[in-house]
């Protein structure tokens, strides 16, 4: 994908593909934690295209395909060419009419008509994309993620990458990888397999680095891109002054999380840089970072998004958070 004037920077993948610098993640599309319209939802992708992004990143399971219906239906009239879809596969959507009258257990506000069943092999994972496909509106996924295989390594190692591996090959899907919210399972996922790219959520922020140590070394060296999703770690650095009863990795955050995130605000705050717009571009100063990708709801969501993406914010900053030891730079780890 060629930038246009109107596009973010773009960061290359191995397989040639650009994505822009900031993605947009379309969880909340399928109802996460609370209802919202699909005319909401056509704003919000409409303020983000305006905005210069050009990545869009769902899942099956992300309201039990309604992510997927809404996203495809928001990009209709948009050129196919200048987008980039991902999506996952791993979570299989089955019928399930005996708890069609109740709502979705996992966090989205959706009727279960449907459950999920884990299924990394090749017929699932087939299935799974062709399903995708159809609710997007679309005969490529640009990325295809082995979605959350924490508990399937071998299956998902195995014949979950070989499916992928076949349809890339067919081009049915580009560049193939894993997402998950740990940094030692996509390692070995870099280490042992021909993935493209992986994407590690709340595993490569400001208040957890600890992806550093292990994925983005040996994804820098293998030529893996990465995609830093989850970024205000559920919502503690998401606000300017760090709210102490906000959620980190989805609980209660421990005390010395907390502090620590104040102390790092207080930082940003003598920077003139607000919290959020440290947090989103902290991980995009690693040269193996391509995206990273937040939740966006509404379209004043995506603005603001975009706005703290654009932000100023001085070398001063980085270097102060490395020499306090809240945070180490990543720059200066992918140069050394």
């Amino acid at each position: 994908m060629t930038p246009s004037p109107t596009t973010l920077p773009t960061r290359p993948l191995r397989n040639g593909n650009a994505v822009t610098e900031l993605g947009f993640g379309a969880a909340q599309l399928g109802n996460l934690f609370r209802e919202t319209t699909d005319e909401a939802s056509q704003q919000a992708v409409s303020a983000a295209l305006d905005g210069g992004l050009r990545y869009f990143d769902t899942a099956p399971h992300y309201g039990l395909g309604l992510s997927e219906a809404r996203l495809g239906r928001a990009l209709r009239e948009t050129p196919r060419q200048d987008i980039v879809l991902s999506s996952k596969v791993g979570r299989l959507l089955v019928d399930s009419p005996e708890t069609a009258d109740r709502l979705d257990d996992d966090g989205f506000v959706v009727p279960a008509a449907t459950r999920r069943v884990w299924d990394f092999s090749r017929d699932g994972i087939l299935r799974s994309v062709e399903e995708s496909l159809s609710r997007l509106g679309t005969d490529r996924l640009d990325i295809a993620y082995l979605h959350d295989p924490d508990e399937h390594w071998d299956s998902a190692s195995t014949t979950g990458i070989g499916t992928l591996v076949e349809l890339r090959d067919q081009g049915v899907v580009g560049a193939i990888g894993a997402g998950m919210n740990q940094s030692a399972m996509l390692t070995e996922f870099v280490r042992r397999t021909d993935v493209d790219v992986v994407m590690v959520a709340g595993r490569f922020t400001l208040l957890d680095p600890s992806a550093l140590d292990d994925l983005l070394p040996l994804a820098a060296e293998r030529g893996v891109g990465v995609v830093a999703a989850a970024v205000y770690n559920s919502g503690l650095l998401s606000t300017e002054k760090v709210d102490r009863a906000a959620h980190f990795d989805y609980g209660t955050a421990p005390a010395a999380v907390i502090d620590r995130a104040v102390r790092i605000a207080e930082v940003c705050a003598r920077h003139g840089v607000s919290l959020p717009a440290a947090a989103i571009q902290y991980p995009l100063r690693h040269s193996a970072v391509v995206s990273v990708v937040t939740g966006m709801r509404t379209a004043d969501h995506a603005r603001s998004t975009v706005a703290r993406y654009r932000a100023e914010i001085p070398e001063a900053l980085w270097e102060e958070l490395a020499a306090t030891g809240l945070a180490p730079d990543p720059r200066i780890t992918a140069d050394s």
